[in-house]
C-alpha cells in the first residue's frame, strides 16, 4: 500500500488550521490539527507524523519551545515547518537554531505552504536511511572525540567539553550519521539550514571550516572532514555507537 505523508498541523487559529487542513487534504495529504502544545504531546504520543507544520505565535507554550522540545525527544528526526506572523528575522533565526527544517511568514498562501511542506520531505528523504544512527546510541565515537547527543556535547580525548553552536552540532550529526560518504554542498545545506543552495552560496564551506576548527582538523590536510572536488565533503573518520553515559 502507497504511504501517504502525515502532516500535523499545530496553529491556535481556528479558522488556518482548518483551511490548511482542508487544503493539505484536498491535496492528498492525511492531515491531522490540534490548536497548542498540550493538544501535540498527546497527539503525538499515539501517532506517527511525517511533518509537524507548527505555529511560533501560541498561547501557553510558544513554538519555539515546542520546537526545541522536539528536537530533545523521540521526535528529533521528524521535519518541522515554522509558521510566524513577524516579519522578524530574528523568529527565522532562532528558529531554525532550534532545529526547524523551513519556516514559512503570515499570511501566506496555502499553494506556498504545500510547495514548502513537499520540498522539506524531498530534502529530509534525499539520504538512504540505512546508515542513520539508532535513537538508542547517544555516544558517539569517533577518532578521540565523543559526542553526547542527549545533552548535545562535543568531548575530547581528556574529556573536556567543547562548545558547538546549533549550526555545528546539526553539521556534525549529519556528518556522523552519514560516515564515509560523499555529501554535496547542496545536501548538507539543506539538512543542516533547511533552506535550498544558492549557486553563489558559501555558507557550508564556512560551516564545515569552522566544524575543523572545533576538532582540530588541519584544512591542508584534513583526517576527519576531506574535501572532494567538484562533489563535496566526506567524514572519513570510523563512527562508533557507545552505551549511554550514566
Amino acid at each position: 500500500m502507497e504511504h501517504v505523508d502525515h502532516i500535523l498541523v499545530v496553529d491556535d487559529d481556528r479558522e488556518i488550521r482548518e483551511l490548511v487542513g482542508n487544503y493539505l487534504k484536498k491535496n492528498g495529504l492525511r492531515t491531522s490539527i490540534v490548536a497548542d502544545g498540550r493538544q501535540m504531546r498527546a497527539f503525538l504520543e499515539n501517532n506517527m507524523v511525517d511533518l509537524i507544520v507548527l505555529d511560533i505565535m501560541m498561547p501557553g507554550d510558544d513554538g519555539l519551545l515546542l520546537c526545541r522540545e522536539l528536537r530533545a525527544g523521540k521526535h528529533r528526526n521528524t521535519p518541522v515547518l515554522m509558521l510566524t506572523a513577524r516579519n522578524d528575522e530574528t523568529d527565522r533565526i532562532i528558529g531554525l537554531e532550534m532545529g526547524a527544517d523551513d519556516y514559512l511568514t503570515k499570511p501566506f498562501s496555502a499553494r506556498e505552504l504545500l510547495a514548502r511542506i513537499n520540498a522539506v520531505l524531498r530534502r529530509t528523504r534525499m539520504l538512504p536511511p540505512n546508515l542513520t544512527i539508532s535513537e538508542s546510541g547517544r555516544l558517539i565515537a569517533f577518532g578521540p572525540w565523543r559526542l553526547d547527543t542527549t545533552a548535545r556535547h562535543l568531548l575530547d580525548s581528556e574529556g573536556t567539553l567543547v562548545a558547538l553552536s546549533g549550526a555545528e552540532y546539526r553539521l556534525l550529526r549529519v556528518f556522523l550519521d552519514h560516515p564515509q560518504r560523499v555529501l554535496s554542498r547542496e545536501q548538507l545545506l539543506n539538512l543542516t539550514q533547511g533552506r535550498e543552495a544558492d549557486i553563489f552560496d558559501r555558507s557550508i564551506d564556512l560551516l564545515v571550516s569552522r566544524l575543523r576548527q572545533r576538532l582540530g582538523d588541519d584544512a591542508r590536510e584534513p583526517t576527519c572532514i576531506k574535501t572532494v572536488r567538484s562533489e563535496g565533503y566526506v567524514f572519513s573518520l570510523p563512527v562508533q555507537l557507545l552505551e549511554s553515559p550514566a
